[in-house]
């Protein structure tokens, strides 16, 4: 392989595990004569930036050596920052590219008429002028819809799939997954104590907007009840089971997990807020409407804890440091091979390099029938025999 020059980014939100994938790219980079180029908060760094100025250059482009990324995988989050930018639905031009001219579509929703702007021209010359041979992209399922819409154009795309919630296509795996359970499992066992010495149910909600696995999973490893977007509990069947786990209890206490985007049967989660560059709005607490709705129905006291933010928090644990340096190992094999718009993976439970995921089938999805009890609102624990180590049938 001579020497060629790649460009690194993380968008979206910052997961435990990112920087190991950083550190390793650059490198095995160093030892392949490559140039790595940062590319800081991600897409907004080839929409923003203007190479012209220098202060802007600085700004979006750091350029990446042993020297500084020697510590990096030691803490969490993102050496180079990170954003929800996507470049091929912009409400607004940015200042570097005002009174140019780009595609636009317009829609209307609740009345009201928008404007988006596809300024994928413009990242498409940056890229050029970076004189960026191959783009190492390092995001969920949002960020990497964009990293398919480049490979689409020609780029040479690696994708590396990282999300706390696990639910991007094609993969068994996404870098921050192990950690946010950890950190779940952990603080569940802690609050216990909170919970029963006060004889309360103990509602957790954890992140997952569309898919259940951090809920599902963090509530395999602590024999918790749980609620999950893919399925809509029946909510007088959901406080009698938590009711009678509490009375069962010796400490008279029970415990549930939410999804963030867990609903039950005639209830909606509200959201509020702007649309983020994704179209997605905050949603908002399901475990204090659940709380409500117990003390209603019951009387019982309730002790509600949202652990969001708090599990992608932090320094990435064996299990996300580990997949992260192979990830990067095999982006960096892939493109010494020549193989782009591609993404590293667990399939089947083995490494794999597979097609980078088609935005236009959302995200991955708990299987019900499998993986969740609907009559006990809790993970399925039986028949795993033959399946990989995540649990996930082909």
């Amino acid at each position: 392989m001579s020497a060629r020059r790649i460009g690194i980014l993380t968008g979206g939100g910052d997961v435990p595990g990112l920087n190991s994938v950083i550190k390793s790219v650059v490198y095995r980079g160093a030892e392949i004569g490559c140039e790595v180029l940062g590319i800081r908060r991600g897409w907004e760094g080839l929409t923003h930036v203007d190479l012209k100025d220098p202060a802007s250059r600085s700004r979006y482009i750091q350029p990446l050596n042993r020297e500084n990324t020697r510590t990096i995988d030691r803490t969490g989050g993102t050496y180079l920052h990170s954003s929800r930018t996507n470049p091929a639905k912009m409400q607004k031009l940015p200042l570097a590219l005002e009174g140019q001219k780009f595609s636009r579509e317009q829609s209307t929703k609740d009345g009201v008429t928008s404007t988006v702007f596809d300024v994928t021209a413009a990242v498409l010359r940056n890229i050029e002028t970076l004189g960026l041979d191959y783009v190492v992209a390092i995001g969920g399922d949002d960020t990497l819809s964009y990293a398919a819409e480049l490979d689409r154009h020609g780029v040479k795309v690696i994708a590396v799939p990282k999300t706390m919630d696990n639910d991007v296509r094609n993969t068994e795996y996404c870098i921050g997954f192990s950690t946010a359970i950890t950190r779940a499992m952990d603080a569940i066992e802690r609050q216990r104590t909170t919970v029963g010495s006060h004889e309360r149910i103990g509602i957790f909600r954890v992140f997952g907007r569309d898919a259940g696995y951090t809920a599902l999973y963090t509530a395999y490893v602590t024999s918790v009840r749980c609620c999950i977007p893919e399925y809509k509990v029946n909510l007088e069947h959901l406080i009698e089971i938590l009711v009678t786990d509490k009375r069962n209890n010796p400490s008279n206490y029970s415990l549930v997990i939410l999804s963030e985007g867990a609903e039950w049967e005639g209830y909606t989660v509200k959201e509020y807020g702007p649309a983020d560059a994704f179209g997605h709005r905050k949603k908002m607490s399901v475990a204090e409407d659940l709380s409500d709705e117990i003390k209603t129905a019951t009387g019982h006291e309730t002790v509600v804890s949202d652990l969001t933010y708090d599990l992608r928090s932090g320094s990435p644990d064996f299990v996300d440091r580990m997949v992260a340096t192979t990830y990067a190992g095999m982006a960096m094999d892939s493109l010494q091979e020549g193989k782009t718009g591609l993404m590293t993976a667990v399939s089947n439970g083995c490494y794999a390099m597979v097609p980078i995921p088609d935005p236009k089938l959302g995200p991955r999805k708990v299987e019900i029938a499998t993986m969740y009890n609907t009559e006990r609102y809790r993970p399925t624990y039986d028949r795993k025999l033959g399946l990989p180590i995540f649990l996930t049938r082909a």
